[in-house]
């Protein structure tokens, strides 16, 4: 029998199925809240080879009682939220679903957590957007918020509402503040894979450029896989806690757009347009993470 089980609400997505693996990998009985869409989203876990080893089931944050039903069904140990609308973009034009799914959602299942096994520890998937402009050069767990799309306030909603459950009613529960991560696994529409995928095309003679939004952003972007243990890392401690994850560097959009073309051997200033379409109404034009905390307390 495995020592433990865990929940990964989310794990269709880059970090669920990464998640998933690492899990499985330490003898972990995995159960995946997936939401039934017509066009089933497991490519993932087929990728990673885990498809067969994770028990799926069925359920919905606005549906809080899928949410209970599944804890019932599973009996976890650990419960890792990670499913959002986590799309910035999208937020902007979906503004009233995102705060219900990616705000709300997150009391749905800390409210069902309370009444079902407090015991049960929680990871709540917050993110670098939290920050929106602020004016420090760097960010940490002691910067002020200054969210600037309805995704970074839906978020905030979020990282606050897993606070004051930690520290109403004890629930061993973690924000984890996590900066940009890519892989191979992330989805098309962010920029990283938009980029590289685009790259691919055009060095096949598929496509001749990419359309790019605003190429002065700088994010700190680091790898899945690795966020991901550092998600387990945080629910393993002795006391619940928040912690940035980040790499401590921070690159443009366009720095990224002309490393990828330069590997491919092209210039990227022959393939690159900026169109207007691609611009958010109000964008974040600076984040890098300070993972000191991270360091000395998770090594």
């Amino acid at each position: 029998m495995p020592n433990k089980s865990a929940i990964i609400i989310g794990i269709t997505g880059q970090d669920g199925a990464y998640l998933a693996k690492f899990l499985l990998d330490k003898g972990y009985e995995v159960f995946g809240i997936f939401r039934r869409l017509s066009t089933p989203n497991f490519w993932r876990l087929q990728y990673l080879g885990i498809f067969d080893r994770v028990n799926l089931i069925p359920a919905d944050l606005i549906d809080g009682t899928s949410l209970v039903e599944a804890i019932k069904i599973s009996e976890p140990d650990e419960i890792y939220h990670l499913a959002a609308q986590s799309f910035v973009g999208a937020s902007f034009e979906q503004p009233v679903g995102t705060g219900e799914i990616t705000g709300l959602g997150t009391t749905r299942i800390l409210e069902a957590i309370r009444h079902i096994n407090p015991k049960i520890k929680f990871y709540q998937a917050s993110t670098s957007e939290l920050y929106g402009n602020n004016k420090s050069g760097i960010q940490n767990e002691d910067t002020p918020f200054r969210p600037a799309s309805p995704y970074a306030a839906a978020k905030l909603y979020g990282y606050w509402i897993t606070k004051i459950y930690r520290e109403s009613y004890g629930i061993f529960a973690c924000n984890g503040i996590l900066f940009n991560h890519e892989s191979p696994l992330r989805g098309l529409e962010f920029v990283t894979r938009k980029i590289s995928n685009a790259v691919a095309k055009i060095v096949l003679g598929m496509e001749s450029s990419i359309e790019l939004g605003n190429l002065e952003a700088k994010r700190d972007w680091g790898y899945a896989p690795e966020y991901v243990e550092a998600m387990w890392l945080m629910l393993q401690q002795d006391e619940p806690d928040d912690y940035v994850i980040a790499t401590n560097e921070a690159h443009s959009v366009k720095e990224f757009a002309q490393k990828a073309f330069e590997i491919a051997g092209l210039n990227w200033k022959n393939h690159v347009k900026v169109s207007q379409k691609f611009l958010r109404p109000l964008d974040v034009n600076f984040l890098r993470g300070d993972y000191s905390k991270a360091k000395e307390k998770l090594g």
